[in-house]
């Protein structure tokens, strides 16, 4: 009986030495790759950018916690649908001359969930220079294909006041056409450059 015990203790503890060495190989590793994984995830980030607003150079507000704060409150107000503020960078030319900006924002109502989409903003014209999907959980198909070119093509050129869909084609203005099939898809980016669109126009245009 107490060598059946004694036993029962030393397996405990070679089991507990073996929890403690793989917590710390873990922690190790962890620690390891957050880095390059961190360094990934922000590259990323700006080629992303770089597809709505080619050949600048973006720059993180000093106050972007402020402009964040004052951009949500416009989506807000819009009654944007529970979108969401997620970035906000400046885009620069190579002599640091400011000359617009890039606004991430994401909707909640696509027909997968979450649709984050960044818009690119020129400063001086006030029209969006490009478009892109950052992510989305919409069926392969149908809401997937907001990421193609025939789709996100559309957004570049825009007034940067709001834009609108139309099913069916023959979209002009400031409308799109709607990704046939995926209708929710299709009012999910929209409200959610509608979003980047307002936070733009409450706290980054000029004059």
């Amino acid at each position: 009986m107490a060598k059946s015990k004694s036993s029962f203790l030393k397996n405990c503890a070679a089991l507990l030495i073996i929890t403690l060495v793989a917590g710390l190989a873990l922690s190790a590793v962890n620690e390891i790759t957050k880095s390059p994984i961190a360094k990934a995830e922000e590259t990323a980030r700006l080629e992303a950018y770089e597809t709505v607003y080619p050949g600048a150079v973006f720059e993180t507000p000093d106050d972007i916690d402020v402009l964040t704060e004052g951009g949500q409150a416009a989506v807000d107000a819009a009654g944007l649908s529970g979108c969401t503020v997620s970035d906000i960078l400046f885009a620069n030319d190579e002599s640091g001359e400011r000359i617009g900006y890039v606004v991430a924002a994401v909707s909640p109502n696509g027909y997968g969930g979450d649709i984050s989409v960044a818009v690119g903003i020129d400063a001086k014209t006030n029209k969006i220079t490009g478009f892109s999907v950052l992510s989305n959980s919409e069926t392969a198909g149908l809401g997937a294909r907001c990421t193609e070119d025939e789709f996100t093509s559309q957004f570049a050129g825009k007034d940067a006041t709001f834009v609108e869909y139309v099913k069916g084609g023959g979209a002009s203005g400031n409308q799109i056409d709607a990704i046939s099939g995926a209708t929710v898809t299709t009012n999910a980016v929209t409200e959610a450059v509608n979003s980047a669109l307002a936070v733009y126009n409450a706290v980054l245009k000029e004059g």
